[in-house]
């Protein structure tokens, strides 16, 4: 699939802003370019989210398993929210570990990291999962309407995605970003039909209401290179049934 000039654009936006973050020293160590920056502040950010109302009447929530939203994954643990993240690039069958709080063998504080996790959690797939109340994504930058750009991977619209086409997803699920405030900008996005819009970005300062509310209405296959496809077990099964 060739890039596009949305590609190119969105490429741009992304660079600028892991450039900035840089040179603010926003960041506690360099090379994010190519990643979900873990800034500086993520912690206060979490612990803004979860004075939430939101927060308080979420039961189970979904969680990217980038270093920027362990604070996150800590939190919801140590609230004793059921909490399913993505395994990393989806790279396995069953794309997501299941860290319920009442039955882990280690601290909730370290169940969190993705290292850990991703040791001593069960993976399942979709059709065992319960219905999401709370989605926590990552972003390199987002604007306040909730046009969000990831790292460029697309794994976080894939999850969204897979999770809306089994009905786990629904109108009353939030979708939430934290980042620095560096990251939040007030120009246009560039974005595709396979994106989503968050419905709240929390920085450690603010909060912020977006709208109006965007939702993939599922798969997009046409988004979706061969490659990617093979690369994503869970994606290349459903190509063989199509």
């Amino acid at each position: 699939m060739a890039i596009t000039e949305t590609d190119h654009a969105k490429n741009a936006v992304r660079e600028r802003i892991w450039d900035l973050l840089e040179r603010e020293q926003a960041v506690p160590e360099s090379g994010v370019h190519g990643r979900i920056p873990n800034f500086n502040g993520a912690a206060p950010a979490a612990e803004r989210l979860a004075a939430l109302p939101v927060w308080e009447s979420a039961r189970v929530i979904k969680a990217v398993p980038d270093r920027a939203q362990e604070p996150v994954r800590a939190l919801a643990l140590e609230a004793g929210r059921l909490v399913y993240m993505a395994v990393p690039k989806l790279a396995d069958k069953l794309p997501f570990y299941l860290l319920d709080p009442q039955n882990l063998s280690v601290p909730l504080a370290e169940a969190a990291d993705r290292a850990v996790a991703a040791r001593i959690a069960r993976k399942v797939g979709v059709e065992e999962m319960r219905p999401v109340d709370l989605v926590i994504c990552g972003s390199v930058v987002v604007n306040r309407q909730g046009v969000r750009l990831g790292k460029g991977a697309g794994y976080s619209d894939i999850e969204v995605a897979l999770l809306q086409e089994a009905g786990l997803i629904s109108d009353g699920t939030t979708i939430v970003t934290t980042v620095h405030p560096l990251q939040v900008i007030d120009d246009d996005l560039p974005e595709t039909e396979h994106d989503f819009r968050v419905d709240l970005i929390v920085t450690p300062d603010e909060v912020i209401p977006c709208g109006p509310p965007k939702r993939s209405q599922g798969l997009v296959w046409e988004h979706l290179t061969p490659e990617k496809i093979a690369a994503i077990p869970v994606l290349a099964a459903r190509a063989t049934s199509r």
